[in-house]
């Protein structure tokens, strides 16, 4: 199925819990998403079953990759039944479909194993500081940044690569560290992506001062670790590639505010309640859950996923800086943590 931009869906997001025990001040604010925060009750989230079908209708309709978000998807009890479901799936022609899946890392090195043996093909991690004062600070976690690390070791060790770093770089924040975090990683198997601060949602405080741009990063580590471009692996690839000129692996950038990719993207979210969204900013979704429980067949659902993606006219990322501060706050937009990255 393609959009009206003949974008096809190719990459279908889904959400699996209701919560965090990761409440960064990228998607889940603690201003908002407090202790006493309600979250869903368990029988409004799809279940195993729900979940498998959705991706076993895509799948027949060109999603080539499944990944699971969250909140924390490792949360989420059961997790390896669900990926051993997908992992099953296989596409018109007989292939299996890629299952990724993005984690904080809190709980990986325990659940690595497991998820390797269930199916998952790969992971990315979450990590936006070494520091760890400022990693408990800015996600409100009281445990050191070392637990993620020996997570990201145990992925690697358990197969699920190649393994993917993601460090949302804030001005005045945590851009003091994107030189020491390339030099951490630089000659490791992991690749570490570089993205931009973005305003996902509305209660996340979001300010353009607060951006550093993509080419300000790939610059200051060039200045100390020499850089050369790298073309895209795949079409609609999100991140820009350098590689080290030493040879020492490379980074990646995702600039969703500089240089939008709104024109290549094909990934669709499905939230932990069954809805499905066609941006990361959107401001609606459009409910699954009651086709799925109201008796729609196959064909149905497959028709009802088609007229949502091939209606789709998406593009805030383009418009953005077209916007006024008092449009884009006016201008309501779905919380990654209901939706996930």
């Amino acid at each position: 199925m393609a959009d009206a931009l003949g974008r096809p869906m190719r990459d279908l997001r889904i959400s699996i819990t209701d919560r965090c025990n990761f409440r960064c001040v990228y998607c889940m604010p603690k201003t908002v998403f407090g202790r006493d925060y309600a979250f869903l009750d368990r029988d409004e989230l799809l279940t195993f079953e729900e979940i498998t079908r959705i991706a076993r209708v895509a799948a027949g309709h060109g999603v080539r990759k499944i990944r699971l978000t969250g909140g924390e998807p490792l949360l989420r009890r059961g997790v390896e039944d669900l990926i051993a479901r997908l992992a099953a799936l296989r596409t018109p022609s007989g292939e299996p479909l890629e299952i990724a899946l993005t984690t904080n890392g809190s709980a990986l090195a325990m659940k690595a194993a497991a998820l390797k043996a269930a199916g998952l093909t790969r992971v990315t991690v979450s990590i936006d500081s070494l520091d760890d004062d400022l990693f408990q600070q800015m996600n409100d976690v009281r445990f050191p940044v070392d637990r993620v690390l020996a997570g990201i070791d145990a992925a690697h060790e358990a197969g699920l690569g190649p393994i993917r770093l993601n460090m949302v770089v804030k001005r005045g924040v945590n851009d003091h560290e994107v030189v020491d975090m390339a030099r951490r990683f630089r000659g490791t198997p992991y690749t570490l992506r570089f993205i931009e601060y973005m305003d996902v949602g509305n209660t996340n405080g979001w300010s353009m001062d607060e951006v550093v741009p993509s080419a300000e990063v790939v610059q200051r580590i060039d200045d100390v670790f020499p850089l050369e471009p790298v073309g895209s692996l795949v079409a609609g690839e999100t991140a820009k590639r350098w590689r080290y000129a030493d040879g020492a692996g490379e980074i990646g950038v995702i600039s969703s505010v500089t240089n939008a990719f709104c024109g290549t993207c094909n990934r669709a979210r499905v939230s932990t309640e069954g809805k499905l969204f066609t941006c990361l900013f959107a401001s609606e979704g459009h409910d699954l859950r009651a086709l799925l429980r109201g008796g729609a067949d196959d064909d149905a659902l497959a028709r009802a996923m088609r007229g949502i993606w091939e209606s789709r006219d998406d593009r805030y990322s383009e418009i953005r800086s077209s916007l006024t501060p008092e449009l884009r706050l006016a201008r309501s937009r779905v919380e990654m943590s209901y939706i996930g990255g």
